[in-house]
């Protein structure tokens, strides 16, 4: 069943990660998983673009166009799906430096399921005020770290001291990406590809 393990990371997320470790599911399901869950932040942030409005400090808020709330939310939706397989190869990469061997499945599994916390709270932009939706984010980029760094030594197989060493050069490597992602969404913007405001509500 497909998203049969989030609970587990909640709820137990170690013993969670011992059960993905053992099943080692295939390829096309750790792509089925990365690809639902993806759809909740880019339907979520369509919906209040072009509904809700966001709102932004102090002030009415603010929408976007049907069309132009579209295409921000398909750009958004490959983005993060780009974002987590570019993720699941830093992590299969520099698994040799840790004397991990691990398949690039396994590397997909780690890094979607760490992902996943980051991809549903994206339902919290069904209220779009800026310091709600960033405080949410920031808890669960918490989350997502620590799921990352109990999952490397049981899904590299590898000694929980070197699994820390592990984790903590992925997180780095992970917040690079994450701003080279940034940098590139706003040179898109800066050319003229970004969205137009519609309305400003009162």
């Amino acid at each position: 069943m497909i998203l049969n393990h989030i609970w587990g990371l909640y709820a137990h997320p170690k013993e969670e990660w011992q059960v993905i470790e053992k099943r080692h599911e295939s390829l096309l399901y750790s792509l089925i998983h990365i690809c639902t869950i993806a759809l909740i932040p880019s339907i979520c942030g369509y919906f209040a673009a072009a509904h809700i409005g966001w709102t932004i400090g102090v002030g009415d808020p603010i929408k976007l166009s049907n069309t132009n709330a579209i295409v921000m939310a398909v750009i958004f939706y490959f983005t993060l799906v780009v974002g987590v397989a570019a993720l699941a190869y830093l992590i299969h990469w520099m698994a040799r430096t840790f004397d991990s061997s691990p398949d690039f499945t396994q590397s997909l599994e780690l890094a979607a399921y760490t992902a996943t916390p980051l991809l549903m709270v994206g339902i919290v932009a069904l209220y779009p005020v800026l310091w709600f939706v960033v405080l949410a984010c920031v808890c669960a980029m918490a989350y997502s770290v620590y799921l990352l760094y109990s999952g490397v030594p049981i899904m590299m197989n590898i000694p929980e001291e070197e699994g820390f060493i592990y984790a903590s050069s992925v997180v780095t490597c992970g917040l690079v990406l994450l701003v080279g992602l940034l940098a590139a969404m706003i040179i898109l913007f800066g050319v003229g590809l970004g969205p137009e405001v519609l309305h400003i509500f009162n």
